[in-house]
């Protein structure tokens, strides 16, 4: 299993080809309580750096970006009703969607934990 973060804030719990993605603790910070979440279709196919998503606080609302090209294979439909998940447990479960990676060289262009702390230290 290997966490990989993105420049805008998500991260990436990797098991063989499967990603799941939520939002990093920086990210919910920012953004204050979440009230909405706007997640993929199941079997939608994304680019990266496509729209994913929106996450929605009290303050902004905010796309989720695709980390990585690929399908989505989950959604997580407890935070549709819960929202508050993205905050309480981002790292958990928070988590927005599954991917099935369509290419996995993308991930070496993402930042490992101790890249992303320094990275959102100055964000």
């Amino acid at each position: 299993m290997t966490l990989k973060y993105t420049e805008d804030h998500e991260w990436l719990q990797i098991e063989g080809d499967v990603a799941t993605v939520g939002i990093t603790h920086h990210a919910q910070d920012a953004l204050g309580d979440v009230v909405f979440v706007d997640l993929p279709g199941v079997g939608t196919t994304l680019a990266q750096k496509e729209t994913a998503g929106v996450v929605e606080s009290v303050k902004a609302a905010a796309d989720v970006y695709m980390p990585v090209s690929g399908e989505i294979l989950e959604v997580n439909e407890a935070l549709r009703d819960d929202p508050s998940l993205a905050n309480t447990d981002p790292l958990g479960a928070g988590w927005f969607f599954k991917v099935k990676l369509s290419d996995a060289s993308q991930l070496a262009a993402l930042m490992d934990e101790t890249r992303y702390s320094a990275f959102s230290a100055n964000a």
